[in-house]
């Protein structure tokens, strides 16, 4: 015997569409705003459109499968004895053109577009709009900052300024802007939300970012990669600035007397948490080259010093006199190393120990 009390389909499908309509309703009210959707900055704002022009194309599909879906399991219920029954039913044209036409169709479309906004929106590709229906001026050049990922804490330097500045960065409103970005131990991501999408910081590696911010105002700025115990709290402030608050900003900073030198980079290099703002008035010249190339220590070669050695053959053309090409054999097995060549005594040419070994960074 049925219960009469046993909730029913329709009134199971009724509960959770009221439900979502309450969710929905809650979520509306809240006043909440998504910034990667809604962001300020007009390479943000490419990608947060981007974003959803693919979300579009991609509920053509899922929104009538759903629907679909759930009309067919009650449409075709074992009680509702008026639906058509074809048990031998195997196959349609006009159906299956539907089927793989549709997402053919979408796919087609999701890799012009992606196609075309990858190129537009290369991070490394200098800005030719500030925003829409702007296109920056000529005379306007972009503000440089050297970006280095620490443990745990973000450092800025301002080349041209001559400052820096530990988890705080600001930068004048409507002007583009060109990072260059590198990490000084793992690799890290560098992600403001309101300026643009996420960027790679690596060790010995520089990336760059070209973008601007098109309203005043404090944003976060983050790391988006796990690089260890410190990882939560590796956050900093983004300025968005009129250009007179800028230069008032920046008069702050000359005031410190904090000098960045590279011995008091070492000791910021060393893996802190919770670091609190500072302000460095001075920076040595050539520091973020040294901290790309891991030689702040002047004891330590350079790695452009090394990969100069390197692209010489290493230790210089004498360390190609190891080689030799056979005299017996089939030559086109190319040349083999002499014995020499894994001798310790003789690894380092005699003319060339001296300066290799006397070598340090600039």
């Amino acid at each position: 015997m049925l219960n009469p009390q046993a909730p029913t389909p329709m009134s199971i499908a009724r509960r959770f569409l009221q439900a979502a309509v309450l969710l929905l309703a809650t979520a509306v009210l809240s006043g909440c705003n998504l910034l990667v959707l809604n962001p300020p900055g007009d390479i943000a704002a490419r990608q947060g459109q981007l974003i959803i022009v693919a979300t579009v194309l991609m509920l053509i599909v899922i929104v009538p499968v759903i629907a679909l879906t759930l009309l067919f399991a009650w449409r075709y219920r074992a009680s509702n004895r008026e639906a058509t029954y074809k048990p031998d039913w195997d196959h349609s044209t006009q159906l299956e053109l539907v089927i793989w036409g549709i997402p053919l169709l979408i796919i087609i479309a999701l890799g012009a577009i992606t196609w075309i906004s990858t190129h537009l929106l290369d991070p490394f590709r200098p800005l030719d709009r500030i925003s829409e229906g702007r296109p920056v001026p000529a005379d306007v050049k972009p503000l440089e900052i050297q970006v280095v990922a620490l443990d745990w804490k973000w450092l800025f330097v301002y080349p041209e300024e001559g400052v820096a500045t530990v988890n705080e960065v600001a930068v004048p409103v409507d002007r583009p802007v060109h990072f260059s970005i590198t990490s000084a131990s793992v690799m890290n991501t560098f992600y403001v939300p309101a300026l643009a999408g996420m960027i790679y910081g690596m060790p010995g590696m520089q990336s760059e970012l070209n973008a601007v911010i098109n309203a005043p105002g404090v944003y976060d700025g983050f790391s988006a990669n796990y690089s260890g115990a410190g990882f939560s709290h590796m956050r900093f402030k983004f300025h968005g600035m009129s250009d007179a608050d800028y230069q008032h900003w920046l008069n702050d900073v000359r005031t410190s007397e904090l000098s960045l030198t590279r011995a008091a980079y070492l000791e910021l290099e060393k893996p802190s948490e919770r670091e609190p703002v500072r302000h460095f008035a001075r920076v040595d010249n050539g520091l973020f080259d040294a901290v790309l190339n891991r030689c702040v220590d002047t004891d330590r070669l350079c790695m452009n010093q090394m990969m100069a050695i390197d692209a010489t053959g290493g230790l210089g053309l004498d360390g190609l006199k190891p080689l030799a090409t056979p005299r017996r054999g089939d030559p086109r097995l190319g040349a083999y190393v002499s014995s020499e060549v894994c001798s310790v005594n003789d690894a380092v040419p005699q003319s060339l120990s001296g300066s290799i070994v006397g070598m340090k960074s600039p």
